[in-house]
């Protein structure tokens, strides 16, 4: 078998056991369909996610759900004021060693070394700690003393942040919201979703859940997702569209100029191409389009751009901003062409 026939097989694989998970999520987490495809994505981009949502919407039965279903070790960390980073990334313990009888210090691995850990609240504590968990984020190592420890593969964080109650917190600078991939927004039931809630979890019982993936296929599929083929024009768009959120760039729109203090840098570019690859991969593709770029923008861009005083008062925020991109930010001609001849 050809190397271009194992990836389209994997990539059949990818999609079939896509369909897998979300049916096997649907069991325990009612609704909340685009949040569990964001965080599918971001995990199969090698991508960390920010939820940004109120208390109560099963942000952890979520992950823990997921890290069962892709048979994955999983570890929650609450943030409070008082944490400190080696209770994060572990530290050196002073033990004795039973065959000499000497002093000796030994690693012991804090909660961060797991598959997927759920960092929850990471404005509650203060910017030390936040730093220590983003730069094993970034490296995917912890350095403690001298030595160097790698993190598990696959590795996944989703911090979370609790949209009300500032008071007391220490917000994540924009620098180290950068760090992620997505910024995922949580949003309340509907009213059939809620009610269905209310009759699933109130009873004894407890859904059955089949695994889908392992890590190791996981890493594999990880990989083919590099591997997918992204047309020049669907590249030209995701650059024009990271550019036009710039106000001082030449092809900034009026309303960006108005509304924008800063605009997203690089990276979102480079995860907007991302992030189109492991959605077209999802859905049995291997081929990207402009489409696959829309779909992924407002949770990599929401958390890029900055909204400044006048549009804070008149109540526009960063969703808002990237609506108008994507309805004025032109697709190159030819693709343009074949949206109207599908349509």
């Amino acid at each position: 078998m050809s190397d271009d026939e194992r990836e389209a097989q994997a990539i059949r694989g990818l999609a079939a056991a896509y369909g897998r998970m979300r049916e096997e999520i649907g069991k325990v987490i009612i609704g909340q369909t685009d949040v569990v495809d964001q965080l599918l994505i971001a995990l199969f981009s090698r991508g960390h996610c920010l939820l940004v949502g109120v208390p109560g919407l099963a942000k952890t039965l979520l992950v823990s759900t997921i890290s069962r279903i892709l048979q994955l070790s999983f570890r929650r960390i609450q943030f409070t004021p008082d944490l400190m980073p080696s209770d994060i990334t572990g530290t050196d313990v002073l033990q004795t060693d039973a065959d000499t009888g000497r002093n000796v210090f030994q690693f012991m691995q804090g909660p961060i070394f797991t598959h997927m850990l759920l960092a929850d609240e990471i404005n509650r504590t203060p910017p030390k700690t936040q730093a220590a968990l983003l730069e094993a984020m970034q490296e995917r190592h912890v350095t403690v003393g001298s030595n160097t420890y790698r993190l598990p593969s696959p590795f996944f964080v989703l911090a979370t942040q609790n949209p009300i109650e500032q008071e007391g917190t220490y917000p994540l600078p924009e620098a180290q919201l950068d760090r992620f991939m997505f910024n995922v927004v949580v949003k309340y039931p509907t009213a059939a979703e809620e009610l269905r809630i209310l009759k699933q979890t109130t009873g004894g019982e407890e859904p059955e859940l089949k695994p889908a993936l392992t890590g190791a296929q996981i890493l594999a599929l990880q990989e083919v997702v590099r591997k997918v083929p992204v047309a020049e024009h669907v590249f030209i768009y995701a650059r024009d569209l990271v550019r036009a959120t710039r106000p001082d760039d030449a092809i900034a729109p009026d309303f960006v100029k108005k509304f924008i203090s800063w605009g997203a840098g690089p990276r979102a570019g480079q995860y907007l191409i991302v992030g189109a690859k492991a959605r077209a991969i999802l859905e049995g593709r291997f081929h990207v389009t402009s489409d696959d770029v829309k779909a992924v923008a407002h949770p990599v861009l929401r958390h890029r751009i900055v909204t400044n005083f006048q549009a804070n008062s008149e109540g526009i925020g960063p969703d808002q901003v990237i609506d108008k991109l994507l309805a004025t930010v032109p697709i190159e001609v030819k693709e343009r062409a074949k949206t109207l001849a599908r349509g």
